[in-house]
Formats: C-alpha cells, sequence, structure tokens
C-alpha cells in the first residue's frame, strides 16, 4: 500500500479510494465480468471498512515505535524489527482476507486464467528487465546500487558525493538476490495454477489458499533459502550503517516522513462521528 501510494500526501487522498483501485487492479488481472467486478467490490468495501478502522490504528503505532527506535539510532536488530513487523502485518491481512478471496476465486475462469498469466508475463519481463538480469553480474551489482541510492534519497532527500560513493560501496556488497528470487517468484505462479486446480470444494480449497499465502517459504529452493535469509541479514547492515552516515537534517527528514505517515493514518481511523466532533 505505501508503496502504490508513495508520499504523506497521496496516503490522504489515495486510501480512501482504494476500493476503486483494487476494483482495477483486479480487473486487469482477471477481466471480471460485470458480475464478478460487483460482488469483488462488496467484499472489498467490507475488508476496507475493517482496515481503516482496525489495521490503520495498529500502524500508527507501529510507526511510532519505529520512528522512537530511529531516535535513538538505527541498529540492525531494530531494522530486523521492521522487517518482521511487517511481515506480521501481513499475516493478520491475510488471515482476514483469505476467505473472501477464495471465494472470489472459486468464480475464475479457465480463460480468465491465461489472461492472468499474460499478465504475469509482462510483469515477469518488466522484472527481468529492472533487475537486469540478463546483463553482466556488474551491470546487476551497479543496478542494486542505483535502487539503493533511489530508496534512500526518497527518504531522506539530497545525498552528498561520499555518501553516494559509501552507499553504493556497500550495496555492491549485497548478496545477488534477485536471479533466485525470480524463479522463486515462477515457482509460487505454478503452484498458485495448482491451486487453482483444486477448486472442486469451497472448504478445502480456502484453507488450502490461506497455507499458500501465509507460507511463502514452503517449496523454496534450499540454496535460495539460505540466501534469501543472509540477503535479509545484510540488507538490514546496510540501512543501519546507511543511517549511521546521515547528517542531522537528514535524519530529521526520516523522522518527519514517518510522523506525516502516523497522522495522516491516525486521521484517517477516525470514524465519521469521531472526524466530526473533532473539527467542531
Amino acid at each position: 500500500m505505501l508503496a502504490m501510494l508513495a508520499g504523506c500526501s497521496m496516503v490522504r487522498i489515495g486510501y480512501p479510494q482504494l476500493d476503486t483501485i483494487a476494483v482495477w487492479t483486479a480487473d486487469e488481472y482477471f477481466d471480471l465480468d460485470p458480475e464478478q467486478k460487483q460482488e469483488f467490490r462488496r467484499r472489498f468495501e467490507r475488508f476496507h471498512e475493517w482496515h481503516r478502522y482496525e489495521q490503520l490504528p495498529d500502524y500508527a503505532v507501529f510507526l511510532a515505535e519505529t520512528k522512537a527506535r530511529l531516535q535513538k539510532g538505527l541498529t540492525r536488530d531494530d531494522a530486523l524489527w521492521v522487517t518482521e513487523g511487517v511481515r506480521a502485518r501481513y499475516r493478520t491481512f491475510v488471515m482476514y482476507a483469505a476467505d473472501d478471496a477464495a471465494a472470489m476465486l472459486m468464480s475464475v475462469t479457465p480463460a480468465q486464467l491465461d489472461t492472468l498469466q499474460n499478465q504475469w508475463e509482462k510483469l515477469n519481463r518488466r522484472f527481468i528487465r529492472e533487475y537486469r538480469l540478463e546483463a553482466s553480474v556488474e551491470e546487476q551489482r551497479r543496478a542494486t546500487g542505483r535502487r539503493a541510492l533511489s530508496r534512500i534519497r526518497d527518504w531522506v532527500g539530497h545525498l552528498d558525493d561520499e555518501q553516494e560513493q559509501q552507499i553504493l560501496a556497500w550495496a555492491s556488497d549485497l548478496p545477488l538476490i534477485h536471479g533466485p528470487r525470480h524463479q522463486d517468484r515462477l515457482r509460487r505462479q505454478r503452484e498458485f495454477l495448482q491451486l487453482m486446480s483444486q477448486r472442486d470444494d469451497a472448504g478445502p480449497f480456502a484453507a488450502r489458499l490461506r497455507r499458500w499465502l501465509l507460507n511463502w517459504e514452503e517449496g523454496r529452493d534450499p540454496g535460495y533459502d539460505r540466501l534469501f535469509n543472509e540477503w535479509t541479514q545484510q540488507q538490514a547492515d546496510l540501512y543501519a550503517a546507511v543511517y549511521g552516515i546521515l547528517l542531522p537534517h537528514q535524519r530529521t527528514a526520516v523522522a518527519e516522513r514517518l510522523q506525516g505517515y502516523i497522522n495522516d493514518f491516525t486521521r484517517l481511523a477516525q470514524r465519521p462521528a469521531a472526524q466530526a466532533a473533532a473539527s467542531r
């Protein structure tokens, strides 16, 4: 959601419109018929209300704790804590939404699965281009460094030349994860199609879907699993090291960005009666 609604103002503007965005996205993947769109919208509106009033307050608390940790100086453990916090909230999301997702997927036709696979092919080609998987190892490392710089600039603003060179050096030491990650994405796509072939009974299908959504690691190649865990640890080291070289105004920019999200989530989570009372 934060990737889609980049920037605090877009959270305020875009979050209330997520029902429209979600229908558009689902239609792009599956080419929904009018009845399916109506059913999707009905189910998503219920999910959206739950997410807005039950989950956004938790997100605000989570980001407030993140901000407090940053003010003490970001450590590797702090970065890993944030990662696990995001995963935990994803699991909560799945546990709530899986039954509705399964009910919708029960109606997907073979032709719509073809549409899904065509969409995947586009995304897979884009993934290969973005991560330069057909280029040399050196170019893949340069691409990794450019992405790291872009993400960090988005949060801290301008970086001086010395900071940029240091970040590029650290990023170049990260494991080359994206080739194996691409293969794991293909594995997950194959698993989903296999799952969709087992829709004879709605109850067992919903349980299998929930398990598949929760347990990304099941079925991973052991070598990729080890590499992914190593990459996660080194990524945490990278962000801790980067935070250590930030100037005071750059740390302030990070804190202000987090506070903006906290404020937005808090406001969005207010029910209409509370908002009306607050405005008086």
